[in-house]
This record gives C-alpha cells, sequence and structure tokens, in this order.
C-alpha cells in the first residue's frame, strides 16, 4: 500500500494549475495546499481544534527542531508527532536542509552532511541524510523529505551587505575567502550533486517507505540549466513526490516565479509537486499557475504575533495608532474567529467582531490575546485564498480571483492570467 496516493481532480484550461487531493494514512488534504508551519510540534499559541477551524488539513514540524528537543526517540516513545501534538490529520517534516543555510554562521556542510552547533546548549550534532531518515522514521510524519544542501540563491558579492555576505559565504561550504573570490556556479553545482547523492542515501536509508512518504528537492539557485540539471537527476530516484527548494532565500520576487514557473513542468505531472518555504499571495498565485500543489511558510503566523494581519487589499499593521478607535473587523466579509466571532458559537454584542481597535489595545499592553486572534485570521486568511484558487482551477475565472484578492496580483503579468500554457 502506497503512503501517499495524489488524484488530480481538475486542470485549468488556461494555465498548468491543477486541482487534486492527496490521501495519506492520517488522512487527505486538498491541493493546492497551504501548511501552517508548527516548527516544535505546535502552532504558536493555538490549539489543534482551532488550526484545524481555520481550513488547514495538513502542518509542518520541523527534523531539526525536535531532533533538538525533546528528541525524536522520546517522540516515537509518545507514539509519533500525530499523538505527541493532538493533531489528527497529515503531518509534513522538513528535514533539515534549510537550517543548514540559515544557521550557516555555526555549522558545518561536507559531503557526509552537516554538523550544527545546538542552539540549546552549544553542543555538536552532526546531521547526515542517514540521520535525517532515522529521525524523522521515530517522528512519524506522513510525508518526510530528504536532506538537501540549499546552496546561496545569489552571489554573495552582488548583496551589497557586508553582513550577507558574510553569512552567505559562511553557507558556501564554510568558504572563508573573501567574497570577491567566490565562485557561485561551483557552489551551485556541488549544492546540487551533494543534493542528489544524499537523496540516493536517504531513500536508501528510510526504515518505513510503507507508511511514510519521501520527497526529494531540487535545487539549483537561479539558474535554470542547474534547475533543469538537478530536477532530471533527482526526479529519476523514484518517489512518491517532489519538492522545489532553495526559493525565497535573497531573490527577488521576479526571480521566485521565473525559477518556478521552469522548474514545477519538470517534475511529474502525475506526483504532487511541493514549493518550500514561500508564502506571500503573489508568489503562491503564480507557483500554483506554474502547476505547484503544496506550500508551506510562517508568514500567516510570524505576522499574525506581531500585529500584522493579511487582507486582501494588503497587510494591516495594527499597532499604528490610525486604528485607536477604529470599529471595524480586520476585513469585511472574513469568516475567521477575530472577524466572525458569531460563527465559532461566541456570542458578543450585537454579534460584534472583534475590532482593530481592541485588537491594537492588546498589542499596545502585551495581552495573549492579540497574537492569538490575529493568527487566526492569519491562518484562515490563507486557507480561504486557497480555497478560491481551488475553485478557480475548475472555472478559469482567474480575473475574478484578482478582483477579489488583488494583492495576489502584484507583481504579476496580466499574460500569465489569460494565455494557455
Amino acid at each position: 500500500m502506497s503512503p501517499l496516493r495524489f488524484e488530480i481532480t481538475a486542470r485549468s484550461a488556461r494555465t498548468r494549475a491543477r486541482r487534486g487531493v492527496a490521501t495519506t494514512l492520517h488522512g487527505s488534504f486538498d491541493t493546492p495546499a497551504f501548511m501552517p508551519v508548527g516548527t516544535r510540534a505546535s502552532i504558536k499559541g493555538i490549539l489543534p481544534a482551532l488550526v484545524a477551524q481555520t481550513g488547514a488539513q495538513i502542518v509542518l514540524n520541523n527534523t531539526y527542531h525536535l531532533m533538538l528537543r525533546p528528541g525524536s526517540e522520546l517522540i516515537r516513545r509518545q507514539g509519533g508527532v500525530h499523538r505527541f501534538m493532538n493533531w489528527n490529520g497529515p503531518i509534513l517534516t522538513d528535514s533539515g536542509g534549510y537550517q543548514a543555510y540559515s544557521l550557516a554562521a555555526t555549522n558545518t556542510v561536507n559531503d557526509r552532511g552537516v554538523t550544527f552547533k545546538s542552539i540549546v546548549d552549544g553542543a555538536m550534532v552532526e546531521l547526515t541524510p542517514e540521520r535525517a531518515m532515522e529521525i524523522q522514521n521515530q517522528l512519524g510524519p506522513d510525508i518526510m523529505m530528504a536532506l538537501d544542501d540549499c546552496p546561496p540563491s545569489i552571489n554573495p558579492a552582488a548583496a551589497g551587505d557586508k553582513a550577507q555576505i558574510g553569512r552567505l559565504t559562511a553557507v558556501a561550504a564554510r568558504d572563508t575567502r573573501p567574497a570577491s573570490t567566490y565562485d557561485q556556479t561551483a557552489r551551485l553545482d556541488l549544492a546540487n550533486e551533494r543534493t542528489v547523492r544524499w537523496l540516493e542515501r536517504c531513500k536508501a536509508a528510510h526504515a518505513r517507505p510503507d507508511e511514510q512518504a519521501l520527497f526529494g528537492i531540487v535545487q539549483g539557485g537561479t539558474d535554470p540549466a542547474r534547475r533543469s540539471w538537478c530536477a532530471q537527476r533527482v526526479c529519476a530516484i523514484d518517489l512518491p513526490g517532489y519538492a522545489i527548494g532553495g526559493v525565497a532565500v535573497g531573490e527577488a520576487p521576479e526571480d521566485i516565479a521565473a525559477i518556478v514557473q521552469h522548474t514545477a513542468p519538470l517534475l511529474p505531472d502525475e506526483k504532487p509537486r511541493y514549493l518550500m518555504g514561500v508564502g506571500y499571495e503573489r508568489d503562491l498565485l503564480a507557483a500554483v499557475l506554474a502547476g505547484v500543489d503544496m506550500f508551506d511558510c510562517v508568514l500567516p503566523t510570524r505576522n499574525g504575533r506581531n500585529a500584522n494581519a493579511f487582507t486582501a487589499a494588503g497587510q494591516v499593521r495594527l499597532r499604528n495608532a490610525q486604528f485607536a478607535e477604529d470599529s471595524r473587523p480586520i476585513e469585511d466579509g472574513c469568516d475567521c474567529h477575530a472577524c466572525s466571532p458569531a460563527r465559532f458559537g461566541w456570542t458578543t454584542p450585537d454579534n460584534r467582531p472583534f475590532t482593530r481597535a481592541y485588537l491594537r489595545h492588546l498589542f499596545m499592553v502585551g495581552e495573549m490575546l492579540g497574537p492569538i486572534l490575529v493568527t487566526l485570521h492569519n491562518l484562515r486568511y490563507f486557507q480561504r485564498f486557497l480555497s478560491d484558487v481551488r475553485d478557480r482551477i475548475v472555472d478559469d475565472d482567474w480575473p475574478g480571483l484578482v478582483a477579489r484578492w488583488p494583492i495576489a496580483a502584484s507583481g504579476l503579468s496580466p499574460k500569465a492570467l489569460q494565455t494557455p500554457l
């Protein structure tokens, strides 16, 4: 029995977008799907039942952080991540490859794997492809990611910021030469080769292939030829699904769209395609139009905790003084816990929403309810957006979509919505 079944139920006649259903041993999720990020087996501040009420059908956990605390062996003894966090649906875990990029100043990358300096106690922790599989087999998610080598997407010498140059250069296999001598093409080639070799090792080490679906990851930076090279070799390894990694790590939005439009069609049509770590509406829509099925990002939750609410017209920064006496909900027409509490059985005076004035007050005085309500709004916002996108794949009314979600059309070429691909 396959650990993941994927059925495409509709295709756009005008774009590469497709609608589908992915089925795992812990349930199904509709695609295109947005996965909230529960780094440490928790969507910060939100009960699992409330996460489900926002429309989320699958969530993401972080292998690196759960490896450090409480440890994958402890979670295995507790029955796996589903039982540990009381989430009764599909779960995906990343591999730790992105942390090798984001924590570059304290790690070393070589052909064997990545050696991290623990953010918990400073101890050195090695993460090899085999160890990444062992940890994820113990955690027990439905979908697990292969360990990959995530390179800088741009040449550090072109970054402009000295701190950024130093960080990106450190990522480049601990290259200590001046940034001006750094060879970006050589780094991309090395990352591609490692990613393919590590994927082969991951597949060989995967101990539960009948229960957990292993996805491979395509790297290559912003170079189309290198993306093609990596996609060909990664997809030659038979797996239940494939991902586009190394995106949104410093490049411009137009570069993100271009590389996704180039790479997505190179992945097997009959299997789910996952774009890792991308979350702005324009990026999601461009990727869906290119044929991507799965997404994750920390934006809804991180921004929610920092008083930034997403709306179809753009973000509302609730700490601003202009909202001190604003009696409107975050967004008219939204059916989230903050904007439509009566929908969830919450009795309020005159069925009022939580107003912008009240939410601003909560943030200004440090009350926990503010981050909770805005996080719930943001999570529901992204689920509403993807639900509308799924419906448009059926009727191809893309102009209607961008009329309702104008922020999603920001920077998107009108041709992308009108021309068959």
